[in-house]
């Protein structure tokens, strides 16, 4: 069993990514533009780009507007290294509201339905260390 943590990194930040990478392309932005402002390599954008990467999450209104609006200060320039981190975890912490980690977890490790170990569910509680 995974945890849900490799959830995150195996289907929701290739999807963040791809959606990302979308916005950046709508915005007029080249993909070697893309693949520099993002830390990956152009190929790897190409794939996003079109669909043979990160994609089959169906994220909410809120979180692809929250895409847009990083798409968008990342295009003007307003970002540093800190600043898309933060960005990217922000927009991570949304879609674990919305409990997909939680749906993904189950669907692709065959988790019980009344599962409350993942990080989105409300009963989740980490104890003090």
């Amino acid at each position: 069993m995974r945890p849900p943590c490799e959830i995150v990194v195996w289907y929701i930040i290739p999807t963040i990514r791809s959606e990302l990478a979308k916005e950046l392309l709508n915005l007029g932005m080249k993909q070697k533009e893309i693949s520099e402002l993002l830390d990956i390599t152009q190929p790897a954008v190409s794939q996003y780009i079109s669909d043979k990467r990160g994609h089959g999450i169906k994220f909410t209104d809120e979180t692809h507007e929250l895409i847009k609006i990083f798409a968008k200060d990342l295009k003007d320039g307003k970002l540093d290294q800190s600043g898309i981190i933060s960005r990217i975890c922000d927009i991570c912490r949304q879609i674990k509201t919305e409990e997909i980690v939680c749906q993904l977890h189950k669907e692709k490790d065959n988790i019980p339905l009344n599962c409350n170990a993942c990080v989105g569910s409300n009963t989740h509680h980490i104890p003090p260390l």
